[in-house]
């Protein structure tokens, strides 16, 4: 007597996998993603910029630093395809490695405001003591100007090392915004009645914030956290323009416009491409952070048109 030997189901076809993947939730994400115009067109401008401080070092045709006195102020040719500075140094090059300072302050700035706005309002949102006193110290440094307490941060304390200060300076400004944030959504979903479930069945209150609130916080943070990417860029900018942001002669967007601002009518093309390059990444951010918005929270939709 033999036994027959189970069955080995055939291979799926590529028709049948993605059959397969089109009844998932991860289908159904892509799909919201990629039906959102502000997020597609936001992603395929910045994209390119990530791309840019990536591999920069690689797409660099001359070093950044590189000073050659008789090329100074040579316009865009086959040799230097966006020109020269005042030094001869190839401004391609500096703004290649100048888009990984810019980028690279804003992507600090955003990560450690998320991760701070976070702590900071779900202790405030979940514990009124607490409540009573961070919001009363997010309020007073709400209560400046942020590019004006940031010029005042960093004149106090100078630019620092690679710009380490005007990243402090910005996390100060931002974090009161996210928390604020985050706050509210803490105060919304503690009331829910799977948190009371929670407490009924004897969590504790570390585990009901971790587990319960601050994934449902997620959402409107993410949101936040992208419009201050922007907005960091935009400020490391505006602070490197005035000669407090990131310190010569390491190259960021602005202080490229900076030093090139008093060649303008003779050498235009020292400001208008890395003014182009803050522009396009400030836009694609914001695209970004609305269709996330839109995609996350469809709610809010009505409210933003």
């Amino acid at each position: 007597m033999t036994s027959s030997s189970p069955s080995v189901p055939a291979a799926l076809t590529w028709r049948e996998r993605y059959a397969r993947f089109r009844t998932t939730e991860r289908y159904r994400s892509i799909r919201r993603y990629l039906s959102d115009r502000s997020f597609v067109i936001g992603t395929l401008l910045f994209i390119p910029l990530a791309l840019m401080a990536i591999f920069a070092p690689l797409l660099a045709p001359y070093p950044p630093l590189e000073i050659n006195v008789l090329d100074k102020f040579q316009g865009p040719s086959w040799i230097y395809l966006l020109g020269t500075d005042e030094f001869g140094r190839d401004l391609l090059s500096r703004i290649l490695y100048g888009s990984r300072t810019s980028l690279g302050v804003g992507a600090m700035t955003a990560s450690a405001t998320c991760v701070l706005g976070l702590f900071f309002g779900a202790l405030a949102g979940y514990n009124r003591l607490a409540d009573a006193i961070l919001m009363r110290v997010m309020d007073g440094l709400m209560a400046f100007p942020g590019i004006l307490l940031a010029i005042i941060i960093v004149a106090s304390l100078g630019p620092g090392s690679g710009g380490l200060n005007v990243v402090l300076a910005m996390i100060i400004i931002y974090t009161p915004r996210i928390t604020r944030v985050v706050r509210g959504t803490v105060i919304e979903v503690k009331q829910q009645d799977f948190v009371d479930a929670a407490r009924l069945i004897g969590l504790s209150d570390a585990r009901i914030l971790a587990v319960h609130i601050i994934p449902n916080c997620l959402a409107p943070v993410i949101v936040q956290t992208t419009f201050g990417f922007a907005w960091a860029i935009l400020v490391e900018a505006g602070l490197s323009f005035v000669g407090l942001g990131t310190p010569l002669p390491e190259p960021s967007w602005g202080n490229i416009i900076s030093a090139g601002r008093q060649f303008v009518r003779n050498a235009p093309w020292l400001v208008v491409t890395p003014g182009v390059l803050i522009s396009l990444a400030v836009l694609s951010l914001n695209l970004i952070g609305d269709g996330l918005r839109n995609v996350l929270d469809p709610r809010l939709r009505n409210i933003a048109s």
